[in-house]
């Protein structure tokens, strides 16, 4: 699961934007880490209050990682699209782990709800858990940092005001760091070639080393595998750009084709149905800023 922010989004060779949260509907504040440390590794904070008419909402793959704690409610629940399964279901503080796959939330438990986007392995230096083991998985926070996990909500619920509370958040980061933080440069510079299109082959030359030590690599760090993650970002970079056609306008999906280095029409229109269940024509973003989030359901 997804929080209901606009997931970071990566231009070619360029570090994320700090996400925002358009169209909540109600007081929100987002800021990069104050702290320098947590700045290089962490691409924005955030907190929110509102609420939304729909009772589903459909979340769009980002390839990025989130911690996610819920002030208005005491579990974090989401859905896989695929079947009426169960939902997954944590306490009020998990990891979000990278996905490339979408998945349905109920927008009730996150009316009001903080929010970490790490840059591309920048969660790594925090929570004790291999990279590998993360996709498709919402982590209980209790499950990596213990009792600290499980209070931490109740604890940022008392915090007083959304930047008080952004500043414990903060603080904690800090204190559960398990490794050295700070970004792996090898890992940024692969980052920034497959955001920009380069094959896994490629960027393991620029690297100097073998596509498979680059899957193991960046796999452990990012949780996706090369392909997977650049497959990914250019499904996001299609999205930011179909969000704002123009005033009054449909995207172009046969330029925006072209543009984000599909080979056709025909291809963008299969991977934006593996990507996110959805036609290009049926996908219909709750506002232009939020592209990565589709109410589901009156």
């Amino acid at each position: 699961m997804l929080s209901r922010v606009v997931a970071a989004f990566f231009a070619p060779g360029a570090e994320p934007a700090i996400p925002a949260a358009a169209g909540y509907g109600g007081t929100v504040v987002t800021r990069r880490a104050a702290d320098p440390r947590l700045d290089a590794v962490v691409a924005g904070i955030g907190y929110a209050r509102g609420s939304f008419p729909h009772a589903r909402e459909l979340v769009l793959p980002t390839g990025g990682v989130q911690l996610l704690v819920s002030l208005s409610a005491d579990v974090l629940d989401s859905w896989a699209v695929d079947g009426p399964r169960p939902p997954a279901r944590t306490g009020a503080a998990a990891l979000q782990g990278p996905t490339d796959r979408p998945a349905l939330i109920d927008p009730a438990t996150q009316r009001e709800i903080v929010w970490v986007s790490f840059r591309p392995g920048g969660a790594w230096p925090f929570f004790p858990i291999d990279g590998a083991d993360t996709p498709h998985r919402m982590i209980d926070l209790g499950d990596l940092w213990g009792r600290a996990g499980l209070e931490l909500p109740a604890r940022l619920r008392e915090a007083g005001s959304p930047g008080a509370a952004l500043a414990l958040l903060e603080r904690e980061l800090l204190d559960h760091a398990i490794r050295p933080v700070e970004p792996d440069p090898a890992v940024r510079r692969a980052v920034a070639a497959l955001s920009a299109g380069t094959p896994v082959a490629a960027t393991a030359d620029l690297l100097g080393w073998t596509p498979r030590r680059l899957t193991r690599q960046f796999t452990a760090r990012i949780g996706l595998a090369p392909k997977r993650f650049s497959r990914v970002r250019r499904f996001q970079r299609l999205l930011h750009l179909a969000a704002r056609p123009g005033e009054g306008t449909e995207p172009d999906w046969a330029r925006l084709a072209a543009d984000c280095g599909y080979y056709d029409q025909a291809h963008l229109i299969n991977d934006f149905r593996v990507l996110s269940g959805l036609t290009p024509g049926g996908w219909r973003p709750r506002s232009p800023d939020a592209p990565n989030h589709v109410p589901h359901g009156d």
